[in-house]
């Protein structure tokens, strides 16, 4: 079989090469690849160098991020709520706020008060650092800045003591406030409670900061493996297939 012939046109002559190729070679694998083709007429059969194209990055619009992240300081979730975000805003909630109500729920008694491990005090000899992390929690943890505002200013607290600081021991039970329990009477009847109510008031407001974090800066994208993002190049592959 002979090559076809006839008016020197582009696709005819191209054609004509191809079957010459074919027949004279005798290798119909090798003379059909993409790269044999490509080497023939490169100006004529371009083709793209990386057939497959990268997967599309997923972007995350946020709303608001400054505003949403004081929301999410206020109450754990709200600022994601906020933003639309409402299965974080709720796993958020119960678990962050969950931490916290069982934390004042450890540090506390119907007789002594409720919520006694979250109280502000900054004074000589007795700095509250612990209260640095359990405001992070924020609203939530705001009563004991009111409590320890009218304790230092002569008057009563509030809600039966939730949240107030304990009474000095140089206050005399006659005085203002004199009802309320020392830090000695705490610890003696709460005994290892205590301690667990303020670890887990604290976990609470540290955790709270990475939700915060979230609905300032978005979530976090894995990044993509390299070998994910080298492609094979064709001209190899084809080239390996045609080795005898």
């Amino acid at each position: 079989m002979s090559p076809v012939r006839g008016a020197d046109t582009g696709g005819l002559s191209i054609y004509n090469s191809v079957l010459a190729a074919i027949f004279s070679s005798g290798n119909i694998r090798l003379a059909s690849s993409p790269s044999y083709w490509r080497s023939l007429h490169p100006e004529t059969t371009a083709m793209p160098e990386n057939p497959k194209q990268p997967e599309s990055e997923v972007i995350v619009r946020l709303k608001d991020p400054e505003l949403s992240a004081f929301l999410a300081w206020l109450i754990p979730g709200l600022g994601h709520l906020y933003q639309g975000r409402r299965a974080k805003a709720a796993l958020f909630f119960v678990c962050i706020m969950g931490l916290f109500v069982c934390g004042l729920y450890l540090g506390g008694s119907s007789e002594l008060g409720w919520g006694r491990v979250v109280y502000f005090r900054w004074q000589e000899g007795e700095k509250r650092l612990h209260y640095l992390c359990q405001i992070g929690i924020g609203l939530p943890a705001m009563p004991a800045l009111i409590q320890a505002n009218r304790m230092n200013s002569g008057k009563p607290v509030l809600w039966n003591g939730f949240m107030a600081p304990p009474r000095p021991m140089n206050v005399p039970r006659d005085a203002v406030n004199g009802d309320q329990p020392t830090a000695h009477r705490l610890h003696l009847e709460l005994k290892r409670y205590f301690e667990l109510g303020q670890v887990y008031t604290m976990i609470a407001g540290l955790l709270n900061i990475l939700a915060i974090y979230d609905a300032l800066g978005g979530p976090v994208m894995p990044a993509r493996k390299e070998e994910d993002q080298k492609q094979p190049e064709p001209e190899a592959a084809e080239q390996k297939e045609a080795k005898p």
